[in-house]
């Protein structure tokens, strides 16, 4: 194998959906193991953050984002792109005609995925509002801890909501975020 020198480009690895993470770290065991650092430069797995509510507790949660499909840098030289095959999991190079070589992306492929990668990264957490006007809350944080409200409105960009609190039989407006309530 002496094409170690030749330039990596990336190509798309077919994998058992939902294992994607499982099969990355297989790749990386063998790639240890039969020392093809040189020829394979990364393995990746586009992923996404996606942040929930649940019970009032922000849970972030990657997800992938090409579910069944791992990103891999190599040169797939000599018995690179067999072993690669081989690994339990794998189902083959997306864009191989049968018995074909393997097909590189283009870069502006690359560029897109990868800058999608980035974008999702950097990207303000988006949490889907899980309150409506009217719902009846409780709060179960700060100094009105245990007491049911009214949605009154919703600020989407302070991430804050306006209830209605009856407190000694007088209805009172207070502004919590969306951390110090629960839906009854």
């Amino acid at each position: 194998m002496t094409e170690t020198t030749s330039a990596k480009r990336w190509y798309v690895v077919r994998s058992v959906s939902g294992q994607e993470n499982k099969i990355k770290s297989a790749i990386d065991r063998e790639i240890t193991r039969l020392e093809l650092q040189d020829y394979i430069e990364q393995v990746l797995v586009p992923t996404e953050k996606v942040i929930q509510i649940r019970n009032g507790k922000k849970t972030n949660k990657e997800r992938v984002y090409f579910p069944g499909y791992i990103m891999i840098q190599a040169s797939l030289a000599g018995e690179v792109p067999h072993i690669i095959k081989s690994i339990n999991g794998v189902i083959g190079f997306l864009g191989e005609t049968k018995g074909g070589d393997p097909v590189p992306l283009r870069q502006s492929e690359v560029n897109r995925m990868l800058g999608k990668v980035d974008e999702l990264s950097v990207q303000d957490e988006n949490v889907n509002i899980p309150f409506t006007i009217g719902e009846t809350i409780k709060v179960i944080d700060g100094p009105f801890n245990g007491f049911n409200g009214t949605v009154e409105k919703i600020n989407e960009e302070k991430r804050k909501l306006e209830v209605m609190v009856k407190i000694f039989g007088r209805k009172t407006p207070l502004e919590l975020s969306y951390m110090q309530v629960e839906k009854v």
